[in-house]
């Protein structure tokens, strides 16, 4: 009978304590699970370093009520120009892309990729489109819900050949991640190719392109450091090119969320997120290039003469662009002095 009676107390205990557990497992249960697609794989630094932090952190901040699971290398399917409207369409709750992905779509944010106009830091870069996305960059973007835009560091060119002069490029098949990269090298005498940069190291090995204009940060992530030997650096700011990047949300699912949540993950965007974004782009840039000097491959830097001439060789792709936004009911040439002038204001912070 003792034997019994402990048994029901113990049974009892166990039925009255359990609604408490459950209480602790609910609470730890995602109120919203997000998904966030992207095209780089899990190993790239943009993932690592950049995506996968901010996930968890938006997670931490929200006490658990949030869940973001990332599918990089673009595994919910898809090609990484269709990106922007798989947000758009709710295809996915978060990308991340690059509005150059389609060309000519998003006429304004090309202002930050127009030839020697971009900082040589990915920092300043970044602080300075995300100011610029608040005044001039919502229409544009009006069919997603921006998270936050940024821009890398300098973009370098990275070659089977060394690249010292303009002349040396002639000819030379070399890929750009964006129309206007693409016309400056053209205009510098290269043959342009486009592609998305998951393409890469295949036409590199097989020896379909020559080269590709990328950031040191990405060069780890697509192998250009086995496939090319030569790299070459244009010195200081304005830098040659960069390519703005958005982090885009679904807009219906944005507004779904309770006020609370939207003020956790309003309070990890814009600036915020720029910034982080930024720091990783300039933190990598020393570390592999500190890496590809150390594998024995050859890293020329421009002289001041050199990279005076190629910033005056692509001048007509800015003015083109200017003329082309002229047609379309932009002005340009202000979004050009908008967007040097905080630019410039970055810089110096």
């Amino acid at each position: 009978m003792t034997f019994d009676r402990r048994k029901f107390l113990s049974v009892a205990g166990a039925a009255i304590a359990a609604p408490a557990v459950s209480r602790v497992a609910f609470g730890q249960t995602p109120q919203v699970t997000l998904k966030m697609h992207h095209f780089l794989p899990p190993v790239s630094n943009g993932h690592a370093k950049f995506l996968a932090p901010w996930a968890k952190k938006v997670e931490a901040d929200s006490g658990g009520r949030i869940k973001i699971d990332i599918f990089p290398a673009m595994q919910l399917g898809g090609t990484p120009p269709q990106l922007f409207d798989q947000a758009r369409d709710g295809v996915a709750d978060i990308v991340w892309t690059l509005p150059g992905n389609t060309p000519g779509r998003f006429p304004i944010i090309e202002t930050f990729e127009l030839p020697f106009v971009p900082a040589k830091r990915a920092l300043a870069n970044s602080k300075a489109l995300q100011e610029f996305s608040q005044t001039n960059l919502k229409d544009e973007f009006r069919e997603v819900h921006p998270i936050c835009f940024w821009a890398h560091d300098h973009g370098l060119v990275h070659a089977n050949k060394q690249v010292k002069t303009m002349d040396d490029l002639k000819g030379l098949k070399i890929r750009f991640p964006t129309r206007l990269a693409g016309e400056a090298l053209k205009t510098l005498g290269a043959n342009a190719i486009g592609m998305p940069i998951p393409q890469v190291p295949e036409a590199l090995a097989q020896r379909a392109i020559d080269g590709c204009v990328v950031p040191w940060e990405v060069v780890p992530a697509i192998k250009v450091q086995e496939l090319v030997k030569f790299h070459t650096e244009i010195p200081g700011s304005p830098t040659l090119y960069t390519t703005t990047f958005i982090l885009a949300m679904n807009k219906p699912k944005y507004e779904s969320l309770p006020a609370d949540l939207k003020n956790i993950l309003d309070a990890n965007s814009g600036q915020v997120a720029a910034a982080m974004a930024g720091a990783v782009w300039d933190e990598q840039a020393v570390v592999v290039s500190d890496m590809v000097k150390k594998r024995g491959n050859t890293i020329t830097v421009l002289d001041e003469g050199e990279a005076a001439r190629w910033r005056k060789t692509t001048e007509p792709v800015v003015e083109a662009w200017i003329k082309s936004m002229k047609d379309k009911g932009q002005d340009g040439g202000k979004l050009l002095e908008t967007a040097r002038g905080l630019i410039a204001k970055y810089e110096k912070a």
